[in-house]
């Protein structure tokens, strides 16, 4: 795991370059970044130029970076009056994490388009609050031991590995028995794998507890997301996979446990509000107030949990059962998931297709087991192609 042992105080950060800036995770940061007072020194959109032009007036960046290259140009365009730089691509993307006088590289973009520009900040030493999970499911052994050779730090932003990240402060290494993720349980909480058939986008995005965006909201409804969360802990904090177990908790109040090795648990506790961890990986190890309400214990009338129904949502067995796998296997499992949301969310893939899809994705392609960078995104697209030529195929 790498934790800063810096004593850093919040609001002396050089500034923060953040990467999904008209996202949800990206824009909930900007509400603790303004209530924090930490400069924005870039900020990054695919497309949203309408948003990101309101941010880029108030927080005043020096240079964004906007994926498509037709709307950076019309973005160009709306802000040329203001001393701003606005690149595009993925060029565009990297040089706004290596942008100068930024300390802290918020990654909140979605899917692998985090990975190179999450590396390029390592390589300079940066903190990196990882909002991107998919960047440590595709290359997790890579980034590690990129961050441990460059010093960099990497602090969580998802609110389960921000809860494991709190509870092992300060325990000594060896203590841990088992890390425990906790789930909502989506909007299908309870319902069997019947009458999930024909479940639709629209059923699927309609989260109970968390706004959050597409592509992740649909990761929660086939819980897709707990077996990606399992992967990213088991590299973040050094545990095996066989160790880091998945509680339902529809409440979404605990967000985390670890379980010691004397049968203790430590869990974080909050309301559901992803201020909170945001807030805590820019300014750790320190403390602020902060617009997150207080979690009233009285007025919570009661705390359940149950373990996960891996027939009617078969993602996360099979996330589970690749996550042990070294080499490419995990990148594989990440993109055909990522290709087959989209089709879903296009409506040319059933609910039970988006696993169907991914299962033979990982039964085609070939795997690297020691892979470079080159070799992850090889297998990356290898996987997207494979995804989308069999959609086209039964269409």
């Amino acid at each position: 795991m790498v934790v800063g042992s810096s004593q850093r105080l919040p609001n002396m950060h050089g500034g923060i370059s953040l990467l999904g800036s008209t996202g949800s995770i990206g824009r909930q940061t900007l509400e603790a970044v303004r209530e924090l007072g930490v400069p924005v020194r870039a900020l990054s959109a695919n497309r949203n130029i309408t948003l990101l032009e309101a941010q880029i007036r108030e927080f005043k960046p020096y240079i964004v970076a906007v994926r498509d290259e037709t709307a950076a140009r019309d973005l160009a365009c709306l802000v040329r009056d203001l001393p701003v730089r606005v690149a595009s691509g993925e060029a565009g993307l990297i040089e706004a994490a290596c942008a100068d006088g930024v300390e802290t590289v918020v990654t909140a973009v979605v899917g692998t388009a985090g990975l190179l520009p999450t590396l390029a900040a390592i390589r300079l030493g940066r903190r990196i609050a990882l909002a991107n999970k998919e960047t440590l499911v595709c290359a997790g052994e890579l980034v590690m031991k990129s961050a441990s050779r460059h010093g960099a730090e990497i602090i969580p932003v998802d609110s389960e590995h921000s809860a494991l990240f709190q509870c092992l402060r300060g325990e000594p290494a060896g203590s841990v028995k088992k890390l425990i993720l906790t789930a909502s349980g989506g909007p299908f909480l309870g319902m069997k794998r019947a009458e999930l058939e024909h479940v639709t986008p629209e059923m699927a995005l309609k989260h109970p507890n968390w706004n959050m965006g597409r592509k992740v909201t649909v990761d929660s409804a086939t819980m897709m997301n707990k077996g990606l969360e399992i992967i990213e802990a088991s590299h973040l904090f050094g545990v095996p996979p066989d160790l880091i177990s998945v509680v339902i908790h529809p409440e979404s109040i605990i967000h985390s446990m670890v379980e010691f090795t004397d049968n203790s648990i430590k869990a974080q506790l909050s309301v559901p509000d992803m201020r909170l961890p945001i807030q805590y990986a820019l300014t750790y190890p320190a403390r602020n107030p902060s617009l997150v309400p207080e979690l009233n214990l009285a007025g919570i009338s009661k705390l359940t949990f149950y373990g996960p129904d891996l027939e009617a949502f078969p993602c996360l067995g099979l996330a589970i059962a690749t996550a042990g796998k070294r080499g490419t296997a995990c990148t594989i499992l990440n993109a055909a998931n990522e290709a087959s949301v989209a089709l879903f969310l296009d409506g040319k893939l059933g609910f039970y297709g988006i696993y169907e899809s991914i299962c033979e994705a990982l039964e085609e392609i070939r795997g690297v087991e020691c892979p470079t960078l080159e070799d992850i995104l090889a297998a990356d697209e290898s996987a997207r192609s494979l995804i989308y030529e069999r959609v086209s195929r039964c269409t």
